[in-house]
């Protein structure tokens, strides 16, 4: 079947980071997306998420938008940053410039990148990795449009009101290539700090 590389390529990569679960999907940006929709489905249910999230002043655009396109206000905090930091107060990481083996803290929802500037350079994707079985199985869904199966026809009702996200088998043989020619190496975090626009000066966040 034409999705059995998308899922070897998630067992690999959860494999190796530490994770139990992967969950590849269309970009890094989307991981975090789906990753705070899951904890708004799990904590906050039919209300709106109460407390702000906290995250660097300077970081991709991309992470601020899904924030508030997930429901959250933010507070941009004046804190330089290295390989990955925390969506704060919850346990979702942005780790889009960072990727060791081993990597994986129990308990986190931590999104990859796999953009073409970063360690496995797909040219478009992203991972989300867990350890939550549960936070799998709808974080699968919900990247594929509600669907269980593929062809579609095969699915007659849905749970999850999905969105177009997933990854496809073509990226997927393309990250398993790349993974496997730089697995062994013990790449370094990526330093893009001082490459990012102050998103707290941006009239869109005020």
């Amino acid at each position: 079947m034409p999705y059995d590389v998308v899922d070897k390529f998630e067992k690999e990569i959860a494999e190796y980071c530490g994770a139990k679960y992967g969950i590849a999907v269309s970009s890094c940006t989307n991981a975090l997306f789906l990753s705070l929709l899951w904890i708004k489905h799990t904590f906050y249910a039919d209300k709106e998420p109460d407390v702000p999230i906290n995250i660097p002043h300077k970081t991709y655009i991309g992470v601020a938008h899904s924030i508030i396109n997930a429901g959250w206000d933010i507070v941009f905090e004046e804190i330089k940053w290295k390989g990955s930091y925390q969506l704060y107060p919850y346990e979702i990481v942005d780790n889009a410039l960072r990727f060791k083996k081993g990597m994986y803290v129990s308990g986190d929802l931590t999104c990859l990148s796999f953009h073409n500037r970063k360690h496995i350079p797909i040219g478009r994707g992203g991972m989300i990795l867990t350890d939550d079985e549960q936070a799998m199985k709808w974080l699968k869904l919900a990247r594929f449009d509600g669907r269980e199966t593929c062809p579609l026809i095969e699915q007659k009702e849905f749970t999850v009101p999905g969105w177009n996200m997933y990854m496809t088998p073509e990226q997927a043989a393309r990250g398993l290539v790349l993974f496997n020619n730089i697995k062994d190496k013990d790449l370094p975090d990526m330093d893009d700090y001082d490459s990012y626009p102050d998103l707290s000066k941006l009239e869109i966040f005020k």
